[in-house]
């Protein structure tokens, strides 16, 4: 026999099952919220180089874009404005695709990075280049041909340059020494790695008048693999404190050699009152507290340096140095 309940238990009933009602939606929420916490991953497009170690090629090829800006701006006696435009990791086949046909491709090895590596530029600023280089002005070109024998030689020493600028970047980091392999102008011929490998791509824009392009330089991850734990931020910053010293001051001490500073000997002091100095007729003495055969003070730029006697050299007037004198600021 059905068992009847009563008021008491009915209500106990209803407050269970209120209780558990409301302690439901926290686990639920705790699932929506691992949700969010969910990446979609791209197969296609692996990231295989930390952002680290980008930020670390950013900064390497800003300041590649500062040494071309003044390299291309002293060859073609003009501004060029150089900037960094982007750092990319991209399927190589997507790479290929992105260059026009026809373009002006090189490609290179830059050891101690393995295999091949490729720098492009775009055709309408290759054409300004040689345009310029050949006395040109500010005329915007539209042209779509292969470049002739002599403008390939001339664009050949503009990219010698750039190579140049581009060792001196990598040096901080991994010294490497850049040698062109080949020259091509269909993109599509030319075959460093598989379809599928993920490249390094570094998009330059140049601005030579009215004409703007892309550099772009390609770097597959297996060139990088071995070199990739020294790219890091930490490393770039030790390299740059690193750099300034020994090569650097020879440098500077060269570059300062060349430099005209004013030399002059103070023969006399004395000190005199000004209405003697007002009644000073020609032909007055005016005694001194230095002895003729005691040593005068020479200054170099202002600043007391040595201590000279004064005489001739032949006819010339001149000071022999005796003494050093000490210095007496900081080191």
């Amino acid at each position: 026999m059905a068992k009847i309940l009563s008021q008491d238990e009915i209500d106990a009933l209803l407050s269970t099952v209120s209780s558990s009602a409301e302690s439901e939606p926290e686990p639920q929420m705790g699932k929506s919220e691992q949700v969010k916490t969910v990446i979609n991953y791209d197969f296609k497009h692996p990231n295989r180089v930390s952002k680290d170690q980008v930020r670390t090629f950013e900064n390497m090829h800003d300041n590649f874009a500062g040494h071309i800006s003044s390299t291309l701006s002293a060859m073609l006696r003009t501004m060029v404005d150089v900037d960094l435009i982007s750092v990319d990791q991209i399927n190589y086949s997507e790479y290929i695709m992105s260059l026009v046909s026809p373009s002006c491709t090189y490609t290179f090895t830059a050891q101690p990075l393995e295999g091949l590596c490729i720098m492009d530029y775009n055709p309408a600023l290759t054409f300004a280049f040689i345009d310029r280089m050949f006395g040109g002005g500010e005329k915007l070109l539209e042209i779509e041909r292969e470049l002739t024998g002599i403008e390939k030689t001339v664009m050949t020493k503009i990219v010698q340059k750039i190579y140049r600028d581009l060792e001196d970047s990598w040096r901080n980091i991994v010294p490497i020494n850049i040698e062109e392999k080949s020259f091509e102008t269909n993109p599509q011929f030319i075959q460093i790695v598989p379809g599928n490998e993920t490249v390094i791509v570094i998009s330059i824009q140049l601005k030579l008048f009215s004409t703007t392009g892309l550099l772009t330089i390609c770097y597959p991850y297996v060139s990088l693999e071995s070199s990739l734990s020294k790219l890091s931020a930490q490393n770039w910053i030790d390299a740059t404190k690193r750099k300034n010293l020994p090569e650097s001051r020879d440098v500077n001490n060269q570059n300062i050699q060349n430099i005209n500073v004013e030399a002059s000997v103070i023969l006399a002091r004395t000190k005199l009152r000004v209405n003697e100095f007002i009644n000073l007729r020609i032909g007055d003495v005016i005694t001194s507290d230095v002895k003729i055969n005691s040593p005068v003070d020479l200054l170099v730029g202002g600043y007391k340096k040595f201590l000279c006697r004064p005489g001739l050299f032949g006819k010339r007037r001149a000071c022999q140095i005796t003494e050093v004198f000490p210095y007496l600021g900081k080191e």
